[in-house]
């Protein structure tokens, strides 16, 4: 039998590359919808009246579904009835929380209860995003065993951050002055990905047919070992085989440390902007010419930011991986990071102003990731050490809420987002690819979904618990009501004039000119920005609006959201992380799974 006639879809680079782009579109959309509300919580306090608890409450429940099992519903849908179904369900079920999501924040429904319509929203969106993740990873496996499978898990992780890093990052500029156009984006984002999949699924189905005949010239050349084959692939979901996933010590370790580590890094992201804010004295709004315009639109020019680092992070992975020669491999990095830094040396300047930006700064947690994950993907194909990566990771993480926690210093800010950004790059790199070793191929479904539904667990108690914390905590109920009022105050309804609202500005600024004079600069330049944007748009937006709370909190007119309690209490579950990855390296050379070796 020639190689030719055992050859499938898989078997070509291009193909396995271009089905890697297709069903990256789903982790792109999905994870932007996940995160594009961290930009967007002093809007909704302003439009919707939210609080901080409403507004993790909203976060938490997203996981709701899943806590109670649906991801392995899903997972055992998907290997009992394969990638497209399981795909065309749950995939719907995301677009269908986009949709209810995007109608209820523009009023056509709940419009008397935005909160409940929200919160259903995000209760299908959940329900629809874990099993996707699911789905997709499985997908991977599907095209990518026996090549670069960690590299293309590490990519296809590298395109969910890209969609995390624009959702911090673009979501307040394409809002404006209203919730309801960044949500209404967000979720034709993942309407968009439901037609890349559609296009995936033929190659899916050909693929299998091609398996089908593959299978059939084994069976000719040995019978007995094709039987065995499709009577694995066969074998019907047993809950037996959850026991059995529970009686495995790694599957055991590694589940357990993707809910410590996600616990501290997935809540944090949703609360990173407001924490710059806040405790670091970041802001939230650009000052005037640091946006960036690309067809006539600030919020494609500032994605594109993100969107050549994503490119960098593609380039300098796979590019040198495709020549053979190591001198020549080197080269070529070399030259790819000198254009890459010469594009940063250029743009020094616009550079320094989104560092002091709150969204755009914390947008570096998945940024670094972008970098990164696929570079860590590559080394553990070629090298292996997957469970001491996780270990250094887990490490990193601890390093990074610790600086956020303790340091007030806008150093500590930056230190501690990078090391989040990398370990956030480090854990999955190598935990994904790791349950592939762990578990049998046929029962990855079941197990990915496991794992899954452990985690949401803890992301649903620390989504709520961080806003819960922040009004429990430091904030009492006489400080939020004057909170509320200053945003009552500086936001234009149907019968306030203009010009109340430029004279409580105005107002604003001679107290501070009379109590604070240091920051007496910042507040005449907001000032006059904001009555510019007034005259123009007859009322501020989300972001001037926090501007505006944040002047006054320097100025000692209102206090500050204190973070220290919540995200040192995320430094354990890094601490907790360290002993799991130490605890699943020990097991490892017991059981023999090779996380160590190369894939």
């Amino acid at each position: 039998m020639t190689q030719k006639s055992m050859s499938t879809m898989r078997d070509s680079a291009a193909l396995r590359w271009l089905v890697l782009l297709l069903i990256s579109g789903l982790m792109f959309a999905t994870y932007y919808f996940q995160d594009f509300y961290s930009g967007l919580r002093d809007l909704m306090e302003t439009d919707y009246g939210f609080s901080s608890e409403e507004f993790g409450r909203i976060l938490g429940l997203t996981t709701i579904a899943n806590v109670f099992g649906m991801i392995i519903v899903g997972g055992i849908i998907l290997d009992k009835w394969g990638i497209r179904i399981a795909g065309y369900a749950f995939g719907g079920i995301a677009a269908f929380g986009g949709l209810v999501s995007a109608l209820t924040a523009s009023g056509i429904i709940f419009e008397n209860n935005t909160l409940f319509g929200l919160i259903l929203g995000r209760i299908f969106f959940g329900i629809g995003l874990e099993v996707v993740c699911v789905i997709v990873m499985r997908t991977i496996v599907k095209w990518f065993k026996g090549y670069e499978v960690a590299l293309a898990m590490g990519i296809n992780m590298g395109f969910g951050r890209l969609g995390s890093a624009l959702a911090i990052a673009i979501s307040l500029d394409i809002a404006g002055g209203s919730v309801s156009p960044a949500v209404t984006f967000a979720a034709a984002l993942i309407g968009i990905a439901m037609i890349m999949f559609v296009i995936y699924t033929f190659m899916d189905y050909r693929l299998d047919s091609q398996d089908k005949k593959l299978a059939m010239l084994k069976a000719e050349q040995d019978p007995r070992t094709a039987c065995e084959a499709k009577a694995e692939e066969s074998e019907d979901f047993k809950f037996s085989d959850l026991v059995k996933l529970v009686k495995n010590s790694s599957f055991v370790y590694i589940t357990l440390l993707c809910v410590a580590f996600y616990s501290a890094v997935f809540p944090f992201i949703q609360y990173a902007p407001d924490i710059l804010v806040n405790k670091f004295g970041f802001a939230y709004v650009l000052p005037d010419g640091a946006s960036i315009e690309m067809f006539g639109s600030e919020a494609a020019g500032n994605a594109s930011v993100y969107i050549v680092v994503f490119l960098f992070a593609l380039g300098v992975t796979l590019i040198p991986n495709n020549i053979k020669q190591v001198s020549h491999k080197n080269i070529a990095r070399i030259i790819i990071i000198a254009v890459f830094a010469t594009i940063v040396y250029l743009n020094q300047e616009l550079i320094g102003l989104w560092l002091k930006n709150g969204p755009k700064t914390a947008a570096l947690i998945p940024l670094g990731t972008i970098i990164f994950t696929p570079i860590f993907g590559s080394i553990v194909d070629k090298k292996g050490k997957a469970a001491s990566l996780m270990m250094l990771g887990a490490f990193l993480l601890i390093l990074a809420h610790v600086c956020l926690s303790l340091g007030t210093h806008p150093m500590f800010a930056y230190v501690g987002l990078l090391s989040l950004g990398i370990a956030f790059s480090l854990v999955p790199a190598a935990m994904w690819p790791s349950v592939a070793k762990i578990v049998a191929e046929n029962r990855l479904g079941t197990a990915y979904a496991s794992m899954f539904t452990v985690q949401n667990w803890g992301l649903g108690l620390f989504f709520w618990g961080i806003g819960a914390l922040l009004i429990a905590i430091p904030v009492n109920s006489d400080t939020k009501i004057e909170i509320d009022n200053v945003r009552e105050s500086i936001t234009v309804s149907e019968t306030r004039k203009t010009q109340e609202v430029v004279d409580n500005l105005n107002s604003i600024v001679a107290e501070i000119r009379e109590t604070n004079p240091d920051i007496l600069d910042e507040a005449e330049e907001f000032m006059n920005s904001a009555i510019n944007y007034l005259a123009k748009e007859g009322r501020l937006t989300g972001g001037q609006v926090s501007e505006l709370i944040k002047l006054k909190q320097a100025n000692d007119l209102l206090p500050y959201y204190d973070y220290r309690i919540p995200i040192f209490i995320l430094v354990f579950c890094g601490i907790i992380s360290i002993f799991l990855a130490y605890k699943l390296k020990r097991a490892d050379k017991r059981q023999g799974f090779g996380l160590e070796l190369p894939s």
